[in-house]
């Protein structure tokens, strides 16, 4: 009966999800990165972890908002865990921040340090 079983032989379509997931989210963290990059030369260095922290929470936010407007369920749930691991990511990175590096993003204010 082991003959009979094509369970190995036949291609599944979930590794093929799994496989889109996977590009899906590289991409995103590519499409981060250029962006972090491009933004370099607009904000001062010690701003540049916070410019990327949002950069990544507006993306999971884009990114769930995808979500929500997809019908299929297997897609959904693909989107809203890239949602989630940007978010992640975000918070992360958002842990190594000092809080002196997000007032950076805002401009000088007028008090003495």
């Amino acid at each position: 009966m082991a003959f009979a079983d094509r369970r190995e032989i036949a291609r599944s379509r979930r590794r093929e999800n799994l496989a889109r997931a996977k590009e899906l989210m590289a991409g995103t963290l590519l499409v981060a990165l250029v962006a972090a990059l491009a933004i370099r030369n607009a904000v001062p260095a010690e701003a540049l972890a916070p410019a990327v922290v949002t950069i990544l929470f507006v993306a999971g936010a884009v990114t769930a908002g995808f979500a929500l407007v997809c019908r299929r369920d297997r897609l959904r749930t693909m989107w809203f865990d890239l949602a989630g691991s940007l978010t992640f990511i975000g918070i992360v990175l958002s842990v190594l921040i000092e809080p002196e590096q997000t007032i950076g993003l805002f401009g000088l204010s007028d008090q003495p340090e």
